[in-house]
């Protein structure tokens, strides 16, 4: 778990099990209740009405989730997701 301040600014890492495409890395953001929503694709692009608070980068094995200034609403589970092999992996 992570703990923040409204403000703050958050980042989360993810390690792939092996170097993938800039194409096969996702995250998603699953809020209490709901299903896994599609966050980011392609390491850093923002899916459609998602806040441009988010940020995404890396590459290789290496990958971050940026919140520039978390809010309230931001509280939700954060998952990456690695597809570029079967089965994807999360």
């Amino acid at each position: 778990s992570l703990a923040a301040s409204q403000g703050e600014r958050v980042t989360m890492t993810c390690t792939a099990s092996s170097s993938i495409s800039t194409s096969y890395l996702r995250w998603y953001q699953q809020k209490p209740g709901s299903s896994p929503c599609l966050l980011i694709y392609r390491i850093s692009t923002l899916a459609s009405g998602v806040l441009v608070h988010f940020s995404g980068s890396g590459s290789g094995t290496s990958y971050s989730l940026t919140i520039c200034s978390v809010e309230a609403e931001d509280v939700a589970m954060y998952y990456c997701q690695q597809w570029g092999s079967s089965p994807s992996t999360w």
